[in-house]
């Protein structure tokens, strides 16, 4: 089960996320749509698997991985098919729209959901396992991309990759997620009427702890999508630079062997703290530090950790803190605005640089504002 859903996660991220952007030049040359306008198509797909995923979350609950999964596969090929197909920009815009639906469906989201159920105390090696392995989506299915687009058009490409996200993720979801689906152990069980969720996701801790991610997302989605720029600013050649967002991926995976470790030395709040201070700390020494070219790499290494932790502080703080009983349905609530944020950073970003004047300055508001997301999540352990 845990195989199976390293492999699908690894395909749906790859087909549904990262073939976009390597894709979107030949998409623009081919169609005359602009990048901005094809871009914003993508954009509203994860808006959409924002809004999604709190319905997602309660079917999750109720029904399980399997169903929810499958359901969710047998949507994202169609939708990928429909993006290749698109006559005009509006199907396009529309294509993204119902693969949103499904990325809620098939994303990290509901493999979560399964693992906390199924793993209980030793949740955090099965997801730091799917973790670790999804991280290769991009390294395999961005040059797989390429290698598509070197021989294809734009629109075969996208046929081909719904084909292969069609062949492996709806029978490895639909045959291998079979584990009983129970509720949680009775320790860790809760009234699961609707009214608890309610209460709980109205809570000022949760809403706290939501908006304090929420804001730690933004920052360092924002940072790592303009990270290129601001290295060439200082006069870092472009490929040392693009090198260097890779090695930014390369300390996601040193950020998520250690979450381990630390929630083993460290309470659920102090961790929480912890990570979101050092994505602060990150951000701001890549915005007052010019070089040398060396210190930045490592600088960019050290955001890419905390953002890598970050990834597994997600999957984890809610079952930490209110327990696994509902963990679909409440994870679906304090998803959805970490995942709106991630969407709108890309444009967001670049228009806080303008207003600004500079990509320094930038990042230092975004420091500013992820500090604050310190403060929020210190002080939501305490409600």
């Amino acid at each position: 089960m845990l195989a199976a859903l390293c492999v699908t996660e690894v395909v749906s991220w790859g087909v549904l996320y990262y073939a976009f952007p390597v894709a979107l030049a030949s998409i623009t040359a081919d169609t005359g749509w602009s990048a901005s306008a094809t871009t914003a198509a993508f954009s509203g797909g994860l808006v959409v698997s924002a809004l999604a995923g709190i319905p997602v979350g309660r079917w999750l609950d109720r029904f399980g991985p399997r169903r929810v999964m499958t359901a969710g596969s047998l949507l994202a090929a169609p939708a990928a098919a429909a993006i290749g197909l698109a006559p005009n920009l509006a199907w396009f815009v529309s294509a993204w729209l119902v693969a949103g639906v499904a990325m809620a469906a098939v994303f990290y989201q509901a493999g979560f959901a399964a693992l906390t159920r199924w793993y209980g105390p030793a949740r955090v090696r099965a997801l730091t396992t799917l973790t670790l392995v999804a991280g290769l989506a991009s390294t395999i299915f961005a040059p797989l991309t390429s290698l598509l687009l070197d021989h294809l058009s734009w629109r075969a490409t996208y046929l081909a990759l719904a084909v292969v996200l069609a062949l492996v993720t709806v029978p490895l979801h639909a045959l291998a997620l079979t584990p009983p689906w129970t509720p949680a152990p009775e320790h860790d069980h809760r009234d699961d009427s609707p009214a608890p969720v309610r209460s709980i996701v109205s809570s000022p801790g949760f809403l706290l702890l939501s908006g304090a991610l929420t804001l730690t997302a933004f920052g360092m989605y924002s940072a790592s999508l303009t990270l290129i720029p601001l290295l060439t600013g200082r006069g870092m050649s472009a490929s040392l630079a693009a090198t260097t967002l890779g090695l930014l991926g390369a300390g996601q995976l040193l950020g998520r062997i250690g979450y381990a470790p630390l929630t083993a030395r460290t309470s659920p709040a102090a961790r929480t703290v912890a990570i979101v201070a050092a994505s602060a700390l990150a951000i701001a020494l890549l915005a007052v530090v010019p070089g040398p070219a060396v210190l930045l790499v490592g600088l960019a290494v050290f955001a890419g950790a905390a953002r890598g932790a970050g990834t597994l502080l997600q999957a984890t703080v809610v079952a930490d803190r209110w327990g696994s009983a509902r963990y679909g349905a409440l994870s679906g609530w304090f998803a959805a605005p970490i995942t709106g944020a991630a969407a709108l950073a890309p444009w967001a970003g670049t228009a806080l640089a303008e207003a600004l004047g500079s990509y320094p300055s930038m990042f230092v508001g975004l420091a500013v504002l992820v500090a604050v997301a310190a403060g929020a999540a210190a002080s939501s352990s305490r409600l």
